[in-house]
């Protein structure tokens, strides 16, 4: 029989159990659509009430400052009140900034709006993918940690393709699709009503808010080889994100409107995949043929700016998802990997302060830039500085592995076959966010 941990409840691995588990899916992955449906709006909001580059990058930004202190301070809340309460608090936020979404009346309202989303999200995000690990089913190992890794891109994409949809076909599309969604997340707060418990309540709750970060020796040896990579392929997501649109309105100004969130779902539509089919590669091989497809995306960018040519702005968006999911994919793994169970969740904390920082950070920067010198400048400077990123995270990738090449293995004739010390696993299922909210069990 399987063993439980102390304060869980006995998994539910009978066939009852899958609804809960296809339930806490769909909050994952709404939750991000929710977090990329704003993408295609931008240019409404640009155009009703004129806001410049920076304002819409601030908004962005605003997200994910806000989902970054969320994860840091409610990452283990769930371990202690329980899977539900945090849930149904999250997604009670996440309704009421759908309801901002829809009412909003200008930049300061869109910002509150963005907020109230990263709280939620940051808080469901933890939550939601602790109670799939919770849900995990003997007969069919690596589940959860496969739904928490592939969920979130899958929602991006498919939040920003229905928004780009309704931009096209839906009346009033800054209401209805922000209507749509509390529609979505009223269900799933019903039906989460009436899932059990996979966690017993336990003290310290007030306690586990305090933010921690961690990063021991080997995860910071680890992070310092992939935190190039890391950072092009964020920052390069967060561009896409914020200033996508305006930058497919400037390479193709006749084109329909809808086709700048179509930029940003290439990207995350590639992604979701590509975790999947790098989940057994090893770590560093993943971040490598990530890191080399990221610089061919920002060559492929630049190019489309002055051949004003959107298939290439598209194949560049295309690569962009290949090294996004694969460098995430492989730098992930390789961090967490590198570290005790007792100090994964700091040094994911540690991994994702950079990663959203890499996001947030530069999409401002590239706002700044476009209300001084223009968009064009800004696109040039930021794909600029990803290529020269992904060119250093390309360097320090192979020297390992061209080292370890041209170095026999001293130790390898003496060492056992079944030696344990192995740096990742090829067969071991990428971490995810869901750590966090596990790492003081």
């Amino acid at each position: 029989m399987q063993s439980v941990p102390a304060g869980l409840a006995p998994p539910r691995t009978s066939p009852s159990g899958r609804l809960p588990f296809a339930l806490h899916t769909s909050i994952l992955i709404a939750l991000l659509a929710a977090s990329s449906a704003p993408t295609p709006l931008y240019p409404h909001y640009q155009a009703q009430w004129q806001l410049s580059s920076l304002d819409i990058t601030v908004v962005f930004s605003a997200y994910a400052l806000a989902l970054l202190i969320a994860l840091l301070t409610t990452g283990t809340l769930s371990d202690h009140v329980g899977r539900r309460p945090v849930l149904l608090g999250a997604l009670a936020v996440q309704v009421a900034s759908m309801a901002l979404f829809a009412t909003a009346g200008g930049l300061t309202t869109l910002i509150g709006a963005r907020v109230l989303q990263g709280i939620a999200t940051g808080a469901a995000t933890s939550a939601a993918g602790a109670a799939l690990l919770d849900l995990e089913d003997p007969a069919r190992p690596g589940r959860p940690a496969l739904a928490n890794s592939i969920a979130p891109v899958t929602g991006m994409a498919a939040g920003v393709l229905a928004a780009t949809l309704m931009v096209r076909l839906a009346p009033v599309p800054t209401i209805t699709v922000y209507a749509a969604l509390i529609a979505v997340f009223a269900a799933q707060a019903i039906a989460l009503v009436s899932t059990s418990e996979t966690v017993r309540r336990r003290p310290g709750a007030l306690r586990s808010t305090r933010p921690r970060l961690a990063l021991p020796s080997a995860a910071a040896h680890a992070l310092l080889l992939n935190g190039a990579g890391v950072v092009a392929v964020w920052a390069l997501g967060g561009f896409y994100s914020s200033l996508g649109p305006g930058f497919t309105r400037l390479i193709s100004p006749d084109g329909p409107e809808y086709a700048g969130g179509l930029v940003f779902f290439t990207l995350t539509a590639v992604a979701a995949p590509t975790v999947y089919f790098t989940r057994r590669m090893r770590a560093d091989v993943s971040a490598l043929l990530g890191s080399c497809a990221v610089i061919p995306a920002a060559l492929l960018t630049l190019g489309a700016l002055y051949l004003t040519d959107p298939v290439l702005l598209f194949t560049g968006a295309a690569l962009a998802g290949f090294g996004f999911g694969a460098v995430s994919q492989g730098a992930l793994r390789a961090v967490v990997d590198s570290v005790p169970a007792r100090e994964k969740g700091g040094t994911l904390a540690s991994y994702y302060v950079l990663s959203y920082l890499a996001m947030s950070l530069p999409a401002i920067g590239a706002g700044a830039l476009t209300a001084g010198f223009g968009l064009r400048a800004a696109a040039l400077a930021h794909a600029g500085c990803v290529a020269v990123l992904a060119t250093v995270a390309v360097a320090t990738l192979t020297a390992p592995l061209r080292s370890r090449r041209r170095t026999p293995s001293a130790d390898a004739h003496s060492r056992p076959a079944t030696s344990n010390h192995t740096s990742v696993s090829p067969d071991t299922p990428a971490p995810d966010i869901s750590v966090l909210a596990t790492h003081n069990r």
